[in-house]
């Protein structure tokens, strides 16, 4: 390990890269090995300051703005990349499927986090920032759980953030996931509008239901293969996303009656350990195709995931199913 030290106060300017961002953000790249632990307690304490004032580690920076950093003491990895190198021998992939100046489009498998925390020391973006020191902004700009596998954006710049999150809000982003359910499944396409509801549990799990009062939530579900006279019946259907609310898909399918194959927090825990012996070890929820204007030229932009090996594996085993272009 290669110690960091830094034993007196610095101060920060903001520049136009770095403008719009959250301090917590902020500190994270600025102070990379230093855990968000640390960072949050520096700056409740009133060790941060933005111009000389205290605030909270959601503040928004502005250009000019100037950050007071107290003395810090901490590790990081000598060689940034073993990171990603670790990923790898462990298995796990974070693949480049496209990148210009503006964005970078990644192939990520299941078992990574997007980012660090909640016992997780480093996500995707905290491997990326290790891997490119010399890279001035690199965000998520959206998520996916840590089983979750396939497409996923990271910004390389304030502006291409901003004008990404507003096409996500616009619903012009055109997002679709693969999912294998349990059922029999009659409809060729099927629209989903359900409101949800985000609760928080007595373990401080973060969960979510189907209820009246929520937020509108809608997905569009069409069949792709089924296996109708299996025991019990599947579906392997493609989701698409009209509105992102948490675990959307999940408690849509649950309600309806289709548990997701995998799913440990809405699914059926008894068929999933039938699954694992089976050969499905996680949940079969896969990030497929994602498509949007670009950010700047507004040229029209398309990322695809094949099936990973683990779930394309699990469906060949099914045997020959009954397809949407068979049915005709």
């Amino acid at each position: 390990m290669n110690e960091l030290r830094n034993n007196a106060v610095s101060e920060v300017a903001i520049d136009e890269a770095s403008a719009g961002q959250r301090l917590d953000n902020f500190l994270a790249r600025t102070l990379k090995g230093v855990p968000k632990s640390h960072l949050y307690r520096i700056v409740r304490s009133g060790e941060v300051r933005v111009n000389g004032r205290r605030t909270g580690p959601d503040a928004r920076l502005a250009e000019g703005d100037r950050v007071r950093i107290p003395p810090i003491r901490t590790a990081q990895p000598a060689n940034p990349a073993s990171l990603t190198a670790g990923a790898a021998r462990a298995g796990e992939r974070l693949v480049v499927l496209y990148e210009d100046d503006d964005l970078i489009a990644l192939d990520k498998s299941a078992g990574v986090a997007v980012h660090g925390g909640s016992g997780i020391a480093h996500g995707v973006i905290e491997r990326l920032r290790a891997a490119r020191p010399q890279a001035r902004f690199l965000e998520l700009v959206h998520r996916l759980d840590r089983e979750t596998s396939g497409v996923l954006l990271v910004a390389k710049k304030r502006a291409a953030l901003t004008a990404l999150h507003a096409a996500w809000r616009a619903g012009e982003v055109d997002k679709r996931y693969l999912v294998l359910a349990r059922g029999r499944w009659r409809d060729a396409k099927r629209v989903v509008k359900l409101a949800v509801h985000r609760y928080t549990t007595r373990e401080g799990e973060r969960r979510v239901r189907v209820e009246d009062e929520g937020q509108h939530a809608q997905t569009t579900f069409r069949r792709v293969t089924v296996w109708p006279e299996r025991d019990p019946p599947l579906a392997l259907l493609e989701a698409e996303l009209h509105t992102g609310r948490t675990h959307q898909i999940r408690v849509h399918l649950t309600h309806l009656g289709f548990p997701l194959a995998g799913d440990d927090k809405y699914g059926d825990f008894a068929w999933n350990r039938e699954l694992a012996k089976a050969g499905l070890k996680r949940m079969f929820l896969h990030a497929a195709r994602l498509a949007l204007a670009h950010p700047r030229t507004g040229e029209a932009l398309a990322f695809a995931s094949p099936l990973p090996p683990d779930l394309a594996g699990f469906v060949a085993s099914l045997g020959a199913g009954v397809t949407e272009a068979a049915r005709g």
